[in-house]
Order: structure tokens, then C-alpha cells, then sequence
């Protein structure tokens, strides 16, 4: 193990806490990873370089810094005066009393209540509102299951898997792909161990989401068929993971298979739900102005801006205000809809609409779709309306330090 850290040889060191009785989930867990790539470590197909990387792994898996190469940890230093020994010697926290013996019924039941809170606030206000205080609790509810069994474990699995489910929306949102995939994972993982059908098959569909994002549509349409077929699908997961299949036919550039499953999304999005566990799955957006927008994004995808365009303006009026983060992202898509259908001021004047929500909200998902607005309007930058746009667009470019992905 020592020359292994010596060298940063984590496939060897990955192995040897396999053998040990650590699994790559456990692995996973600990060093903030996916359990596929410590997987894809162990069998050497990938390589563990980067410093933040090997730091993160360190800390994880509590292994001294000067072993792999780095300065001394911060929980390597000596206790204060009275302390017992060096942080070091004391077990990880995720194996300490969780909580100061926290209630763990009384916990998940908490968390329960918070949730649909933590909803309308990433929703009227931008993920990044929701972001710190749902991975504490995510956290927190990772440390107090290892700890807990019987009934009160369930819930613990069945209130931390829609809130991990959820911290992965709100880092796709953000824009870190990584984290979103991480943490849609975790939320698998606890689903599936605590035979949450529901959840599970919508986790499906989140990931069919994933997919469409990063524009891999073959994965995109068969993730949205496997929720479709899952046992605990309900009718407005089926509709929602029906869309999602649209979406990815049109992306392959088949417009008959996509309609074909946006009009059975919006039919099924239009009944009533079925009742699940509890109310904490928000499937609450899943109406048929939500099939409706999710069609007109792919009308411009299969060459009709004009159509689009109409089908934004007709529901958006429809949308809620409470999903302002959401107004954020169809503006800009209508933006990029007229630019497209060469209407170069109505496309500026949705784009600067949708830009004031964006600097509230810091979307990373919303200002990917503003700036493939802009490109499309970037053909009339002599028209004053245009100017204008890219003038505040540039100026919010230059004031914001990161530099958010695009999410389509």
C-alpha cells in the first residue's frame, strides 16, 4: 500500500480496499466519486492525475498527505491542548455518532417537510438558493442511515433518495455534470436498496434528462423507454420519461417518432396522477404546458421556428410564476426560435427578457440556451434591438467570474 501511495498507483490502492472488504460504492462514498469510475480505476482504464482529485481521495479515505505526495492534512494536525492525540487517530466522521443521537424518525420526517420548500425556492429563485442546504442534509442523512435500521432506515433511504435526486437537478442546473451524475446515482443506489419503485423508474428518467443535455440521444431514448417500462412508473412519470423519448428522436432527427410520443406525453400528463409513497417526488411541473414547451424546443431542433415560436408565446402565458427559473430558460429558447425564423426584434426582445431573469437565478442551464440565442441573433447585430441585447449580455459576461456549461 505505501509504495502504492508513493506512486499514486490508485488502481493498486483502489484493489487492496477492495480485497480488504471497502466495495467501490464504499469507495465511491467516501472520495465523492461515482462507483462506475472507481470501477473503471480498480480495472486500470482510468487514471486518478488531477491534484484536486488526489487531495479529495486523501481526505476521504483518510490517508496521510505526506504518503501520497502532499502537505499534511487539515485533519492531520495535533488536537488543542487538553485534546486527545491528533485528529488522525480519531475514527472518520461518517462512522461517529451521527447527529449527536439525532431521532432518526423525527429527522426524516423533517427533511420531509422542508423539501417542497427547497422546491420553490430553486424554482423562483435559482438552484443556487437551494444548493448548500440540501447537500448538508443529504449529508447528514448519508451518516445517520449507516447508523440506523429497521423502519426508520426506510425512511431515511426513501427521504434521502428524493433529496439526492434532487441535488443532482440542482447541479445540472448549475451546470456541473459531474456532481449532478454523482448524486443521481446515490439517489439510485438508496431507491433501489429500499425497493422504491416509484423513485427509482424516475431517476430513470432524470438520467434520460442527463443524457439529453449532453446531446447523447441513442442513451437518452433508451433511459426514457426503461422508466416507461419500470413497475413503479406512474402516469405522469411515464409522461415525463414519454416526452424525454421525443426529445431524443429529435435529436436523431426523427420527427415522426417524436410526435408521436410528445401527443402520448401530453395525454398522459393531462390525467390525473397516481398516488405514490409520498408528496416529497415533485412532479408537480408535469402538466401539459410542460409537454407543450419541451415540443417547441424540438420544433426548432426539426427546422419549424415559426411553429415553435407560437407554441412558446401560447404557453409560457400559461407557465406559473413560482417557475421563474424555468421563464428563464423558455425565454431564451422563444429567443432563439425568432432569431431562427428571422425575426430579429422579437427574438432580442425575449432574449433580453430572459437575461434579466438569468443574472437573478445564475442558471447555467438558462444562460447555455441565452447564449445559443445569441448566436442565432448574432446575424443582426446591426439591428438596434440586437445591439442592445449583446451589449448587456457582454457586459454580464465580464462580471461573471464563472463560466456556465449549456444545457439543451
Amino acid at each position: 500500500m505505501i509504495n502504492a501511495c508513493a506512486t499514486r498507483e490508485f488502481s493498486v490502492i483502489f484493489g487492496l480496499l477492495k480485497r480488504a472488504g471497502m466495495y467501490p460504492s464504499m469507495i465511491a462514498r467516501a472520495c465523492d466519486l461515482t462507483p462506475s469510475r472507481v470501477g473503471e480505476v480498480i480495472a486500470g482504464k482510468r487514471k486518478i492525475e488531477k491534484i484536486d482529485l488526489v487531495e479529495r481521495i486523501a481526505d476521504g479515505l483518510h490517508i496521510p498527505g505526506h504518503l501520497l505526495g502532499l502537505a499534511d492534512r487539515a485533519w492531520e494536525q495535533p488536537a488543542a491542548p487538553g485534546g486527545k492525540g491528533r485528529q488522525s487517530d480519531a475514527q472518520p466522521f461518517s462512522k461517529a455518532d451521527p447527529g449527536g443521537h439525532i431521532d432518526p424518525e423525527f429527522f426524516a420526517a423533517h427533511i420531509r417537510e422542508l423539501m417542497p420548500g427547497h422546491y420553490k425556492t430553486a424554482n423562483l429563485l435559482g438552484g443556487r438558493h437551494s444548493l448548500d442546504a440540501v447537500e448538508r442534509h443529504v449529508q447528514l442523512i448519508d451518516r445517520v442511515q449507516e447508523q440506523t435500521g429497521g423502519a426508520a432506515r426506510g425512511d431515511l433511504l426513501g427521504i434521502g433518495a428524493r433529496s439526492a435526486e434532487f441535488l443532482g437537478w440542482l447541479h445540472q442546473d448549475l451546470g456541473n455534470f459531474q456532481r449532478s451524475t454523482y448524486w443521481s446515482d446515490r439517489a439510485m443506489e438508496w431507491a433501489q436498496e429500499n425497493s422504491d419503485d416509484t423513485m427509482a423508474a424516475y431517476i430513470l428518467f432524470r438520467k434520460s434528462n442527463q443524457a439529453t443535455a449532453r446531446r447523447v440521444p441513442q442513451q437518452a431514448v433508451s433511459l426514457a423507454r426503461a422508466a416507461q417500462r419500470a413497475p413503479g412508473a406512474t402516469a405522469h412519470i411515464r409522461a415525463l420519461a414519454a416526452q424525454q423519448e421525443a426529445q431524443g428522436h429529435a435529436l436523431l432527427g426523427n420527427p415522426r417518432f417524436a410526435q408521436a410520443k410528445f401527443d402520448e406525453a401530453h395525454e398522459l400528463a393531462a390525467a390525473p396522477d397516481e398516488p405514490h409513497r409520498d408528496d416529497t417526488l415533485d412532479t408537480a411541473y408535469c402538466t401539459p404546458t410542460y409537454i407543450e414547451m419541451q415540443r417547441a424546443n424540438c420544433l426548432i431542433e426539426l427546422g419549424d421556428p415559426h411553429h415553435a415560436a407560437e407554441l412558446f408565446e401560447a404557453e409560457l402565458r400559461q407557465l406559473p410564476h413560482v417557475y421563474r427559473n424555468d421563464h428563464g430558460v423558455y425565454l431564451s429558447r422563444l429567443a432563439r426560435a425568432y432569431a431562427v425564423a428571422g425575426e430579429p426584434e422579437q427574438g432580442a426582445a425575449a432574449a433580453d427578457r430572459a437575461l434579466s431573469i438569468v443574472l437573478d437565478t445564475e442558471s447555467a442551464r438558462a444562460m447555455g440556451e441565452l447564449r445559443s440565442a445569441a448566436q442565432a441573433l448574432s446575424r443582426w447585430a446591426e439591428v438596434p434591438a440586437v445591439a442592445v441585447f449583446s451589449s448587456r449580455l457582454t457586459t454580464a459576461y465580464q462580471a461573471t467570474a464563472r463560466s456556465p456549461l449549456p444545457n439543451r
